[in-house]
């Protein structure tokens, strides 16, 4: 019943996420947040703030000023929060220029994350509609990944789910000086989404253990289901720091982000020539451990490794015991709920990057493997012992990776690393044809 002047007097006096938040209160309330006269302050101060309107000229211009009659309502609202949105982003963006030598991915992802006020949630949808929302995850980050993992007592059935879709979570206006507010206005940037139907025969499985079964799902998402109830324990999430802030703030709410189109160098258009001087950094990690972190220098693939589609590139070799290298730890993958922990054996996180030869991330992923046992013997007199596969692929290529287990000092030697790279990924990177 209070009168309008009054509320936007009393609004007048209110910063911009508290006006967002009274525009969800109701539909009066909704068209008096969107005053022109009031947001027209709060973009002006935001603009120069060492020139701040007086109360009194803040009134004569919501009476007369064009700039408010000659626009819609809402119109300087949009504005204060466009130029809040390009300066966020060209904040986050600056840090994430520092490119670590080590890697070649930025190295003050740490930083950005916490100046973007980023987390990142899941949203359950189930066969009815309904959205089920889990926030509060606990985080581990590596040299190369971030690895996100969500738990909690009240998951929905897995029978009635349908479809997981992964948020990265930024606050609408951010605010350096302050934490961001729990229920204050959030952007939302779709990273992925995934179909939960069928979970058990669309997923890979990558192993169990006496309470849990494993299933992997492309992109970098591994979803824990409890063996006898068959209902979701947890989701763990692996996100490679190539393009990671860029898919987890650019993109829209129902869009993912798309990265630009690679410009490649002119001495590159050769296919005769085929690939040269390729650096690959791989980590093998189990979430709260790392089994091994190497870098290889000097990678190239020439035409006549070239067959069915893919490029190769011979990273580790069989026969050259020189480059073969030994994990540290047993393989497997931790795990943990609001109750029980546990570790899912012959299962590992391998985050690849391959950098180009010009140092710029060529083909990245973070990603659940599982290991088997093959058929054959190691063959070599050095090491005598069993040999376990790890192979993964996605649209981009394959990885072949190949240990042998000695049972002597109880640990995995890598003996072989192959990769294959797409010939569709290789022609759109440099515009030419293999």
């Amino acid at each position: 019943s209070m009168p309008s002047e009054m509320l936007l007097k009393i609004f007048s006096y209110l910063d911009a996420v508290s006006l967002l938040s009274l525009g969800c209160v109701n539909k009066r309330f909704y068209e008096l947040a969107n005053d022109n006269g009031i947001w027209l302050k709060l973009y002006s101060n935001y603009l120069h703030p060492k020139w701040k309107m007086k109360s009194k000229q803040t009134e004569a211009v919501s009476l007369g000023c064009a700039a408010l009659h000659d626009k819609k309502p809402g119109y300087w609202k949009k504005e204060y929060i466009f130029k809040q949105t390009c300066a966020f982003k060209t904040r986050v963006m600056r840090l994430v220029k520092f490119l670590d030598p080590y890697t070649g991915l930025p190295c003050k992802n740490k930083e950005a994350m916490k100046v973007s006020g980023l987390s990142w949630i899941i949203v359950l949808k189930d066969k009815n509609g309904k959205e089920h929302v889990v926030e509060k995850p606990k985080l581990s980050f590596k040299d190369t990944s971030v690895t996100i993992l969500w738990y909690g007592t009240n998951w929905p059935c897995l029978d009635i789910l349908s479809t997981l879709k992964l948020f990265g979570v930024t606050p609408l206006l951010p605010d350096q000086n302050r934490p961001p507010s729990k229920n204050g206005p959030r952007r939302f940037s779709l990273i992925a989404e995934y179909h939960l139907g069928n979970l058990t025969e669309s997923s890979v499985a990558v192993g169990a253990d006496e309470l849990v079964q494993l299933f992997s799902l492309s992109p970098g998402l591994l979803v824990g289901i409890w063996k006898e109830k068959n209902e979701v324990a947890f989701v763990m999430a692996n996100l490679h720091y190539n393009q990671l802030l860029e898919r987890s703030i650019l993109g829209s709410a129902t869009i993912q982000y798309t990265p630009p189109p690679n410009q490649p160098l002119l001495d590159d258009v050769d296919s005769e020539y085929g690939l040269h001087d390729y650096s690959l950094h791989l980590d093998l990690h189990g979430r709260s451990c790392m089994y091994l972190c190497g870098s290889f220098k000097c990678l190239f693939c020439r035409k006549r490794d070239i067959e069915d589609g893919y490029l190769r590139l011979r990273v580790v070799n069989l026969k050259d015991n020189r480059k073969h290298f030994p994990i540290t730890g047993t393989l497997g993958i931790c795990w943990e709920t609001d109750v029980f922990k546990g570790n899912v054996k012959d299962c590992f996180v391998m985050d690849l990057t391959l950098l180009d030869e010009t140092g710029k991330p060529f083909w990245c992923f973070s990603a659940p493997v599982h290991m088997e046992l093959s058929t054959k013997s190691s063959g070599l007199y050095d090491y005598m012992g069993h040999i376990y596969t790890a192979d993964y692929a996605d649209s981009e290529g394959k990885v072949c990776v190949e240990f042998v287990w000695l049972e002597e000092t109880k640990e995995y030697i890598m003996v072989s690393l192959v990769l294959y790279v797409s010939t569709k990924k290789v022609n759109s990177w440099y515009g030419t044809n293999y």
